[in-house]
């Protein structure tokens, strides 16, 4: 009775499911060799390069003026459509941009690009210094809207309004996209895991957002 007892838990135990390994590839000329998945979590968190930060440093100040847009928005727009979808694009950055912050902070790297001191998302703020020079035309980075267009989109009103936000939002949308691009394209870029799956996220939900937004554009 024992015997049949013990031959029954190891048939049992045969048939579980067994987790696969997890390989970790050796330098060159090394054999790979079998890690656990803690070990794996931690070279994840551990691989990141420059490139990485500075992605992650850029795309908070490029997701703060997208939600700087949004509260123009909620004063001046008037499409209630526009509005809910903008209402949604504020929480979902907002809610990124806290994820990036801790991403740094967790790796000890700075949250503020250098140079930004503070930053400014989009708006001129020379005049508080005194001077009365005219807003930019050029944007803090490639992929955002300039000074001269946030204080445009800042002075519209009503359908109008509506009208540049979409545009710009577009805009604004491809510019992450763009950002995504052009980090790929760096060597070993985005190996870290939790910046991997952000990045798949980003490609994910603005490129669904900006068809929204131009169907929303064509009926305007």
């Amino acid at each position: 009775m024992a015997a049949g007892i013990l031959m029954a838990g190891l048939l049992a135990l045969s048939a579980a499911p067994q987790t696969p390994p997890i390989f970790q590839p050796g330098a060159p000329g090394a054999p790979s060799r079998v890690i656990s998945a803690d070990e794996a979590y931690a070279l994840g968190r551990s691989s990141f390069t420059p490139d990485d930060v500075a992605f992650m440093q850029h795309m908070i100040v490029h997701h703060a003026q997208a939600v700087e847009m949004v509260a123009l928005l909620q004063t001046r727009g008037v499409h209630p459509t526009v509005q809910r979808l903008g209402q949604r694009i504020a929480q979902s950055q907002e809610a990124e941009m806290a994820l990036m912050r801790e991403w740094l902070i967790d790796r000890g790297q700075p949250v503020e690009m250098p140079g930004m001191g503070g930053g400014h998302a989009g708006m001129d703020h020379s005049a508080h210094a005194g001077h009365a020079m005219p807003p930019s035309d050029t944007p803090v980075m490639a992929g955002m809207l300039s000074p001269a267009q946030m204080q445009a989109l800042a002075a519209a009103s009503g359908p109008a309004f509506d009208r540049l936000f979409l545009e710009g939002m577009i805009r604004h949308h491809q510019g992450a996209l763009d950002m995504v691009d052009a980090l790929m394209a760096r060597p070993d870029a985005a190996e870290d895991t939790m910046l991997s799956d952000f990045t798949t996220s980003v490609v994910g939900d603005q490129s669904a957002e900006i068809l929204r937004m131009q169907s929303l554009l064509s009926d305007l």
